[in-house]
């Protein structure tokens, strides 16, 4: 067998395409809440107990119900008392969860702090870099309906293969953080100018730094250009919150993050089962 050829001349580069393809799978919606403290004390204990009982019994059935999961933590810090995650197969299901819970007698003693809209995506630039090489080389022009069809095929490859990180479950790990970024675009650096190859060669990279922390820490990247203020939502599960720490730091130093990365606020939480709420809230 013939080895891979790696390089790839300046006039195909030139014909190809500056977008990187990706596959997309579960949609995810945060809701991060503040409890109403003087409201809920002032609340008789019968009428509490009751919106407590209501609440954990809905959210019970929402942490592993036929359309996906949800889960609840509790935040550490100022930015909020709670977070809800949920995964789910389309927007209109998340909606559906979202008003589930607005009628929740609970909710009249939450207020959001804020909320982060996305979906799963997993970005494929060794496979762009491939089809798009290969499409240019055959001389079949980007956006044709040969060019359309190849890289449907391609994308449907990838989506098979890679079910189960596109449809996951909402990791057990008792420790959540998670924070939006996006790729710096403006003053001296743009990520959005940057050649198509030396992206995915800072990606191959940063992902390098990722894979030594595997078994952990589970990172869900879920995308959101056109969905909310950020490009990106990061999503990492952790039995000890240190990981968070030393992952992060670590990724600080290579080039992706150090040159081109912003990042928004972030959020750190503790998984509460449903079934503790009530004294959580008590």
């Amino acid at each position: 067998m013939s080895a891979q050829r790696t390089d790839v001349a300046p006039e195909v580069q030139a014909a190809m395409p500056a977008v990187p393809l990706t596959v997309e799978g579960a949609s995810v919606l945060h809701q991060m809440m503040r409890v109403r403290w003087s409201a809920w004390r002032a609340l008789p204990s019968g009428e509490r107990q009751a919106a407590l009982q209501e609440a954990a019994q809905v959210l019970a059935e929402l942490e592993q119900g036929p359309e996906g999961q949800s889960a609840v933590y509790s935040l550490l810090g100022h930015k909020g008392d709670l977070l809800f995650l949920h995964f789910r197969k389309s927007f209109e299901q998340l909606n559906d969860v979202e008003w589930r819970l607005a009628r929740l007698r609970l909710f009249d003693y939450l207020e959001p702090t804020t909320s982060y809209l996305s979906m799963i995506e997993l970005g494929l630039y060794e496979s762009t870099s491939k089809v798009y090489a290969s499409l240019a080389e055959r001389g079949i022009a980007p956006h044709s309906p040969d060019w359309n069809r190849e890289i449907e095929a391609t994308l449907e490859r990838q989506r098979q293969a890679m079910a189960p990180r596109l449809w996951p479950e909402i990791p057990k790990n008792p420790y959540i953080c998670f924070y939006p970024m996006d790729r710096r675009r403006g003053e001296a650096v743009n990520w959005y100018t940057v050649p198509m190859a030396d992206r995915k060669r800072m990606m191959e990279e940063h992902g390098l730094v990722g894979r030594r922390y595997a078994g952990e820490v589970r990172q869900i990247i879920t995308g959101s250009i056109g969905f909310d203020d950020w490009e990106w939502g990061v999503d990492l599960f952790a039995d000890d919150p240190l990981v968070f720490k030393k992952l992060i730091y670590e990724m600080r130093f290579d080039e992706v993050s150090a040159v081109y990365a912003l990042f928004g606020a972030f959020y750190v939480g503790l998984r509460r089962p449903a079934a503790d709420l009530p004294a959580l809230l008590a």
